[in-house]
């Protein structure tokens, strides 16, 4: 399959092209032979085991990110009583009974010319007893090698620290998935803190459903849900739970406790099913059994994920105070549900401020008193959801897939090429924000808040999405959407030609558009309602007319503008008006509001600051673009000098080689200040949509390799080239969160940003 790939000469990944892309958009294929490779090290599915999972999980993410960017390569363990059929490329395998394995599979990978990276995922239980074949395969690796230990004991013994120091010694850089494990290293192992990388155990963005609808689905209806998962062994406790469910079923009487999960196969190997059992009998004695459900399975993720989230209280129940981290309630948090754990290290390290519950270990009688509270407390419970959501969305595994090509760029790959993969277009968020009325204005993480009202502005950039994205799929379907939101615009137009901005849920307007200035609204509507217009020759005439009706009774009064950001919005909506049907009265205004523009800037500029005012604000780059657009509407040249002069200039404050910096909005950037344009955080998806589509107006009309650049760094910002390398674009559902400060994201995925990221992909994918 064709590829669409895009680079940041310097950071980024590829895609399956959507079958509208041109053809002068593909890329020249890269020869996979030529691209440095990783090896992976690990257990992997179909073993059944967490660091399986972890590995397939994290291998998808660095594919799914990044491609044609380096190559992936696996080399699975096994023992001589385990081993496996496997669906996926294996290239090398790990037995790890057999001493001579390790001495063959150290010379294959020294020999393979291909091979630039070791990732060696480290548990104590793959190598028990073989330290010493580990100690030796590592020493006698040529290639840098990357330890990623998923257990870090406390207090060693001598013999335990000399061997953790040893292979580690051997290893380019250790990565644990706490901080805790990390100062572990430091202060009982004498682990060098340079040496340690701190990338967390990802997880999966979920788009998250309706919990009674779930219920109903799996019988579930009007119960309260307690669950746990995993694969069993005596170390999961869950008989704390057991012994704690009278006391919580005596105020709950509807609880139903899920237990998810087939038992460890090593235990099975080991012992048989004698810990199932012994839970299920302890049911029968407690006379449980019409309140505890065993799901005796290794789910398909999908099937788990829908558990978790029709879980109302998750139970972690872990009596091993050495277990560094745990991978199930970092998926029981990203799906939203209210924790309960024993105080392992990991949930120490996550569950602070308020984003869970911590009890003792063993301790039945506290984890009764706890669920108790929780599901007699909605408040504390939604608090604790959403605090919780907010610390473990950041760890998706698209973030750690950042996170680790930032380790192999430290450790062995200096002139990494990388190429962002652009995601598939998904409207799944944009149309939830979408009701009968028009374009919903906030959301609550990813939920619509109709208490928020609407807004024109919102609903105006949502219509020259949609026609973007009708244009290049012909959809029937978003010609209702294109409708619905000219409707919109149509009902906010007064009888005076202004428009009105704020309408609160019922669909009256409010009074914030008595206390806010709107002409920068007014302007958005206009631009709309001509992008709409110029799509005249494939949209059905209906509503071409009803769109130039509107915009012919705005203008009655727009001379009356002073607006700079309105004027440019003004200016570019009637060029494109004009392009489907010119109109000499639209080219007088186009011709007087780009005077006043030249106005400004002649006022405002010198040598040293190329700009129309004294500060750089939002959506500095419509000014240029509008005034490009007024060269083409007029032939007018004095527009095209100062558009690509004062273009030029502002890509000189907001752009580097590889990043993109956001204008900030905690102080903006003021001539002869430049330490405002260093401000970090305060940066909003809505500019760097502004960015491209006034980039790609400047490359369609210049066709300067530097533009076309820039769009591609300007929207790898989206996909995680930012100061916090992490995804603003959340492919789950196709949300866009709301901005990016100095040390978090918003997790809010309102209209603003969700449109802004469409019209940023729509026209990345035109170009």
């Amino acid at each position: 399959m064709t590829t669409k790939t895009i680079s940041n000469y310097g950071t980024t990944a590829s895609a399956p092209m959507p079958q509208y892309l041109s053809k002068k958009n593909q890329q020249p294929q890269t020869h996979t032979s030529l691209l440095p490779e990783i090896l992976f090290i690990t257990s992997y599915p179909p073993r059944e085991c967490g660091i399986a999972t972890y590995s397939q999980d994290l291998i998808k993410a660095l594919h799914n990110k990044f491609n044609h960017s380096f190559q992936i390569s696996i080399c699975a363990l096994e023992t001589a009583k385990e081993r496996h059929i496997y669906s996926e490329k294996i290239k090398y395998i790990l037995n790890t009974d057999f001493v001579e394995s390790f001495g063959k599979l150290a010379n294959s990978i020294n020999e393979s010319s291909s091979i630039s990276l070791v990732m060696l995922q480290h548990e104590f239980g793959f190598f028990d007893k073989k330290e010493g074949d580990l100690k030796r395969f590592m020493n006698a690796l040529t290639k840098p090698v990357a330890l990623v230990f998923h257990t870090v004991l406390p207090r060693p013994n001598d013999k335990l620290k000399v061997q953790v120091q040893e292979i580690v010694a051997t290893a380019a850089s250790v990565v644990v998935m706490t901080r805790s494990a990390a100062d572990l290293l430091t202060a009982d192992y004498g682990v060098p803190p340079a040496k340690i990388t701190v990338i967390a155990h990802g997880t999966h963005l979920v788009a998250h459903g309706d919990k009674t609808l779930l219920k109903e689905k799996y019988a579930l209806s009007k119960k309260t849900v307690l669950s746990t998962f995993g694969l069993l062994s005596s170390g999961k406790n869950i008989e704390t739970t057991l012994d704690a469910l009278p006391a919580i079923i005596l105020k709950n009487p509807n609880i139903i406790f899920l237990i998810i999960g087939k038992t460890h196969p090593s235990v099975v190997a080991e012992e048989g099913e004698k810990y199932r059992k012994m839970l299920a009998e302890k049911v029968h004695d407690l006379q449980l059994k019409a309140h505890v459900k065993f799901i005796n399975s290794f789910l398909p993720l999908p099937e788990l994920l829908e558990y978790l989230q029709l879980t109302d209280v998750y139970l972690f129940t872990s009596k091993d105070p050495n277990q560094a981290v745990s991978g199930t309630f970092s998926y029981a948090m990203s799906c939203g549900c209210a924790i309960v754990s024993t105080p392992i290290p990991h949930a120490l390290e996550l569950l602070g401020n308020d984003s869970g519950a911590i009890i003792g270990f063993e301790k039945p009688q506290q984890l009764a008193l706890t669920v108790n509270k929780l599901l007699a407390n909605d408040d504390w419970r939604e608090r604790i959801t959403s605090n919780s959501l907010h610390t473990i969305v950041p760890t998706a595994w698209e973030n750690s897939a950042l996170a680790h090509v930032r380790l192999f760029e430290k450790v062995g790959f200096t002139s990494l090429l990388l190429r962002y993969r652009m995601p598939p277009i998904n409207l799944n968020h944009f149309k939830k924000l979408t009701t009968a009325f028009g374009m919903i204005q906030f959301s609550i993480i990813n939920q619509p808040d109709i208490l928020s009202g609407y807004t024109l502005d919102d609903n105006a950039r949502a219509l020259v999405a949609m026609c973007q994205h009708y244009e290049l799929t012909n959809d029937d379907e978003d010609l209702q959407y294109i409708e619905l939101y000219l409707k919109f615009i149509k009902y906010c137009l007064q009888p005076n030609g202004n428009f009105l901005n704020y309408v609160d849920k019922n669909g009256a307007f409010t009074a914030q558009n008595n206390e806010t200035n709107l002409e920068d609204s007014n302007g958005r509507a206009i631009w709309a309602l001509g992008f709409l217009v110029s799509k005249g020759n494939i949209l059905p005439p209906a509503l071409v007319a009803v769109a130039e009706l509107v915009l012919q009774k705005a203008l009655v009064r727009v001379s009356a503008m002073h607006s700079t950001r309105a004027m440019a919005f003004v200016i570019k909506g009637l060029y494109y008006s004009n392009l489907f049907r010119p109109n000499t009265k639209n080219t007088a205004i186009i011709t007087e509001f780009a005077d006043r523009l030249v106005q400004m800037f002649r006022h405002e500029a010198d040598k040293d600051w190329i700009w129309f005012e004294g500060y750089l604000t939002y959506a500095n780059s419509i000014l240029p673009e509008a005034l490009l657009c007024a060269w083409l509407d007029t032939g007018q040249n004095v527009y095209q000098k100062i558009a690509k002069t004062s273009f030029d200039f502002l890509l000189t404050k907001t752009f580097n080689k590889t990043n993109l910096h956001v204008i900030s909005n905690k102080g903006w950037s003021h001539r002869g200040k430049e330490d405002g344009e260093k401000v970090v955080g305060g940066e909003q998806p809505i500019d760097v949509a502004y960015s491209i589509l006034a980039l790609s107006k400047f490359y369609e009309v210049f066709q300067t390799q530097e533009y076309s650049q820039k769009m591609v760094i300007a929207f790898n910002w989206f996909l995680g080239n930012n100061h916090l390398h992490q995804i603003m674009y959340n492919p789950c559902t196709g949300g866009c969160y709301d901005g990016l400060e100095s040390d978090y994201f918003n997790l809010n995925q309102g209209a603003e940003s969700t449109v802004s990221y469409l019209m940023a992909c729509l026209t990345m994918i035109k170009n």
